[in-house]
């Protein structure tokens, strides 16, 4: 099968928002009038960012979902995605798992797949994915990360921790009962973008991103950019009963606060709209915790975090101190 008919057979669908799709040398796309482009990219390589024998529909669903995202951070619309993918073999039944579990992410968040490539890796394990993600929200409307303000509630979607656990398990280092093992291994496998939250919070949020490199590595990111520090109360932060009840101090906080892959959204507001947060947890049947507040200090913190004055405290109110606080690639 050539590279063109692998495209044909398993990545090319009908599309509902584009002008001109896959099968030309570049996609044709409008975007609606009040609109400016949000766009994204994320890259999984096997090994790092899965495991090589990773059941390949879930690996096709977390493919996009993790660019979703993305978007839901930004308080955008998904509508478009391209995917560039490089291969070790064309193996036909892993293809077609996979590219029903991405386009089963694509209908769920109505978005068109309108390109990419494909190429052969000679690396055995070398499997590389690589999407990118475009989509629309209102001019001047998208949630950045740079309009914290001291004063403004820290909040958090869902339950944190749970993916790592479930890579803990995986690797032999954590027990996970039967019960709770799906649960935990689909926050890992097939992440749920909180889309619908994301543009709900437009006119609420001051700061918005999606949590993939552990909560306090990722909320450092919005300290940085808005110049503020924050303070943030451990035992505010939602988790599953297995992690809050079964997990000494050190996992329990390992995973919670530095776990990653959580794709949960971390943002501010206002206290004067935590009334409203809470109808919106219960009107999109998804918890919304308030775990913190910002503040102004910037000076260097027990965390270590980029000089950032970001303090976690625990339930006797003594700062806690951690050795690693998030996933980088680099370190």
């Amino acid at each position: 099968m050539s590279e063109f008919d692998l495209i044909k057979q398993h990545f090319t669908r009908a599309t509902r928002h584009t002008n001109l799709s896959v099968g030309d040398d570049a996609a044709l796309i409008a975007v609606s009038e009040g609109m400016e482009l949000a766009i994204s990219a994320d890259m999984l390589v096997a090994g790092t960012h899965f495991f090589a024998d990773t059941d390949p529909y879930q690996l096709g669903w977390k493919a996009l979902a993790v660019n979703v995202s993305d978007m839901a951070a930004m308080g955008a619309n998904p509508k478009w995605s391209t995917l560039t993918i490089a291969l070790p073999h064309n193996d036909t039944t892993w293809l077609t798992q996979f590219s029903n579990g991405f386009f089963a992410c694509a209908e769920a968040f109505d978005i068109d797949l309108i390109g990419g490539d494909t190429t052969r890796t000679k690396h055995e394990n070398g499997l590389t994915l690589s999407v990118q993600i475009m989509g629309e929200v209102p001019v001047g409307k998208a949630i950045r990360r740079s309009g914290a303000q001291a004063g403004d509630d820290i909040w958090v979607s869902g339950e944190l921790g749970k993916a790592a656990a479930a890579l803990a398990h995986l690797l032999g280092s954590q027990n996970i009962p039967d019960t709770e093992l799906t649960d935990h291994l689909n926050a890992l496998h097939m992440p749920q973008p909180r889309i619908a939250l994301g543009l709900a919070l437009r006119d609420v949020a001051t700061s918005c991103l999606d949590i993939s490199d552990g909560l306090l590595a990722d909320l450092g990111h919005i300290l940085k950019a808005s110049k503020v520090g924050a303070d943030i109360q451990l035992q505010d932060i939602l988790t599953s009963k297995f992690i809050s009840s079964n997990l000494d101090k050190t996992e329990f906080r390992q995973y919670v606060l530095a776990g990653g892959d959580d794709y949960e959204l971390c943002f501010t507001a206002s206290p004067n709209d935590e009334a409203y947060l809470h109808r919106l947890s219960k009107n999109l049947n998804l918890p919304l915790s308030k775990i913190g507040k910002i503040t102004s200090s910037l000076g260097l913190n027990s965390l270590g975090l980029n000089s950032l004055g970001l303090n976690v405290f625990d339930t006797n109110n003594q700062i806690i101190e951690l050795a690693n606080t998030g996933y980088n690639h680099f370190n």
